[in-house]
Formats: C-alpha cells, structure tokens, sequence
C-alpha cells in the first residue's frame, strides 16, 4: 500500500480572496429531501450545528489494478483535518451540474482528470464531526471513475494519497482516524464500483 505525500508545506484552507483583498464567501446549494434547489448558504454556516441540507459529490477513482485511491485531508483543513477519505468531494457551486464540479474538483485537488468519471447515484446522510462540531447534511451525488496518471496532489488540500485494495483499506481504516462520511459514500456507491472494477477486484 504505497502512500505518497504531498509535497510542499501545509497551508490554512480558506475561501479565495476577491480582487480587493476581501475574502469572499462560498456559497453552496440548498436543496430539499428531494434533491430539488432552494436556496442558497455561506459554506461554514451551512455545516453549523444542526447542519442545513446541501448538495455535495464523492468521487471514487481506481487504477487498472482495481485499488482505490484515497487521499489524507491536508491538517489545514476547517473540516476534518489529517483524516482519510475518498479520491475527493467537495460541493458544487449553486447552479453548478454536481458532474462539472467533480471534475472540476479533481483536477484542483489533485492535478488529474480522470480516464473515465459516471454516474453512481445519490445519498443522504447526516454525520456530526465530533472534533469540529460542524455537521454534514448532505445530498450526495456519487461518482466512479477510472485513473490512468499520477496523482499531483495539491498539499493546502491533501496530506498524502494511497492506493489501496479492499483488504488494505480494512486494515487502514482501522487504523487510522478517516472522514465521518466515508463509509456511507462507499458503501452506497459499490454497486457502480464492482460495475467499474469487475468481481476479480473484490469490492
């Protein structure tokens, strides 16, 4: 199980800075139990206890040998810093297609773009983080992919990256402290997954 760090210094994560110097809000995209728009929150007042529903996207990205890629939350992180999670997720800008920004995401976080990206369905959650206090209300759209560079991971974002088979996942995870949200998003993508990696993969 290879893990690679990122290189370069760890740095806070904040909201980019307007023009002049301001920092400005992220928005996200409320929506209802359906999945339907409306509204819209400033990012940090959307996860404050008890959380307000909004659209967010898992990605799940896999080399030609099947294993998953995994990436170490940089400790700069507002929201679950130094935890593992998945390839990447993140939320859409309001009005954003959840497919866009998944893509979008990805290349951001960690300088690819995937060889293949579908569809895996949507979920609903509600996880506490018990260390931040914030809540994730989420309206998850899932995504399955497959990978074919090396992953530049940008280090403000992501710790380390590993690519890992179903076994070494199991002994990481626990091991290790990872997102709250993990194991819901995989475990409701996994019908795409084993569609995507085969059954020889062992998802």
């Amino acid at each position: 199980m290879p893990i690679t760090p990122a290189n370069g210094p760890s740095a806070e994560t904040t909201a980019p800075s307007a023009p002049n110097g301001s920092t400005e809000s992220i928005m996200l995209e409320l929506v209802d139990e359906d999945g339907t728009t409306i509204g819209t929150e400033e990012k940090l007042t959307a996860h404050q206890a008890p959380g307000q529903l909004h659209r967010a996207f898992s990605v799940f990205l896999f080399d030609e040998q099947g294993r998953l890629l995994l990436q170490r939350r940089a400790l700069g992180k507002y929201h679950s810093p130094g935890v593992w999670s998945n390839t990447c997720c993140g939320h859409p800008y309001p009005g954003e297609p959840p497919f866009v920004a998944a893509a979008r995401r990805t290349g951001e976080e960690l300088g690819i773009a995937p060889a293949l990206l579908g569809e895996a369905g949507t979920v609903r959650y509600n996880h506490p983080d018990p260390a931040s206090g914030l809540v994730e209300q989420e309206y998850n759209h899932l995504f399955v992919g497959l990978l074919k560079e090396t992953p530049r991971p940008d280090p403000q974002e992501i710790g380390e990256t590993a690519f890992v088979t179903p076994d070494e996942l199991t002994k990481l995870h626990a091991e290790g402290p990872f997102s709250a949200w993990f194991m819901t998003v995989l475990d409701a993508a996994r019908p795409a997954i084993r569609e995507l990696t085969g059954a020889a993969a062992g998802w």
